[in-house]
């Protein structure tokens, strides 16, 4: 078994292109398009029909807002940019409402919505508490505001809170989906040589020398695993020192997830390569695999918007599918490891079941 690991090193040292090539294409997909997606704030054209609410909170909330850039004009400037394309959505601000004018079907106009039904609700209640001091009589109702910004500054006790950008979830969202799709094809190619082993003849070789069936089988699936993962390695420490990338503080538990993830892809490879009878079926049925995982799985696109329940049905056999869960649940959502119990299970059930699956019919068909 060491010797054939060492054999298979020795292969790689001397041929690294399609690790190097896979690498590559990983770290650059997930590069453009990542930054392509964290770009500047949305653009949202707003006309106001009273100067008073531009000069009120409502108008301080939405300057303030961050990744929305609200931008005052008139009514027909509004009305063109949306109807020429220019923006997604306008806003017209009332006194006691507000109306959005939706030029295309837009992902943002539910964010918009509730950013601007906020600095409503925060101006209703800055008037209530000066309608409750003049109905008092004792506070000064001018300098109640004053007194409860000042009380605000030093309160007694306080809540952090912390999120992640919408920029930084399409970041993690690509680098997630790019480094397991582009991995499928680096740990397939790798299982390959098993099944051309096995056509040419050298594992009939192999096994009349000491170097049991077991360990032939073990030795190819470790490589495959160690380069796997060296790719995957490889990705996330480039985003984590050189783009620098936090991983909401989790990059540790984020690369003890790959484990389980890697292993099933492993096991999966395997049993392609038991179905397929040559290595030209291999390249034809790899590239369709991988394709309809990475699109099924949620890899190009978040999975929360495909609505077939066909298609999602699907995606609970799709070990792509549980490792962007994994990732985007530690990563984005902070969820606490015992809570990515369930993926990590079916990972690592997925992964033997497709390896006794995939020896089985290796065996029967090709020995």
């Amino acid at each position: 078994m060491i010797g054939i690991l060492l054999s298979k090193l020795k292969m790689f040292i001397r041929n690294p292109f399609i690790f190097i090539i896979f690498t590559i294409m990983s770290i650059g997909f997930a590069l453009i398009i990542g930054s392509s997606g964290s770009m500047a704030n949305i653009n949202i054209p707003v006309y106001a029909e009273d100067d008073d609410v531009r000069d009120s909170l409502i108008g301080e909330v939405l300057d303030e807002t961050e990744g929305f850039t609200f931008n005052w004009v008139n009514e027909e400037d509004m009305l063109e940019d949306v109807s020429n394309g220019a923006a997604e959505l306008g806003v017209i601000l009332r006194e006691d409402d507000f109306q959005i004018i939706v030029g295309v079907d837009s992902p943002n106009a539910s964010m918009i919505e509730q950013t601007i039904r906020r600095a409503y609700a925060k101006e209703q209640q800055q008037e209530q508490i000066l309608e409750a001091a003049r109905a008092s009589g004792d506070v000064d109702s001018e300098n109640i505001l004053e007194e409860l910004e000042s009380s605000m500054e030093s309160p007694v006790f306080s809540i952090h809170m912390s999120n992640v950008s919408s920029s930084n979830v399409f970041v993690f969202h690509t680098l997630f989906g790019f480094t397991l799709f582009f991995v499928i094809y680096t740990i397939g190619y790798n299982v390959l040589p098993i099944l051309t082993d096995k056509k040419d003849g050298v594992w009939d070789r192999m096994i009349l020398s000491p170097v049991r069936k077991w360990e032939m089988y073990a030795a190819n699936l470790v490589y495959s695993f160690f380069e796997g993962y060296l790719q995957v390695l490889i990705i996330f420490f480039v985003f984590r020192y050189w783009v620098g990338v936090d991983f909401n503080g989790k990059f540790a538990d984020i690369l003890l997830l790959l484990v389980p993830y890697v292993f099933a892809i492993v096991a999966l490879s395997i049993l392609i390569t038991a179905i397929v009878k040559n290595a030209q079926q291999f390249n034809a049925a790899l590239p369709i695999v991988s394709v309809s995982m990475a699109m099924i799985g949620g890899a190009f696109w978040p999975i929360e918007i495909v609505e077939s329940e066909f298609l999602l049905a699907l995606s609970k056999i799709n070990p792509l599918t549980y490792g962007m869960e994994m990732l985007n649940g530690i990563a984005v959502y902070d969820y606490p490891l015992e809570e990515l119990l369930y993926p990590i299970s079916i990972l690592l059930l997925m992964g033997v079941v497709f390896t006794g699956l995939g020896i089985h019919l290796m065996e029967r068909r090709h020995v």
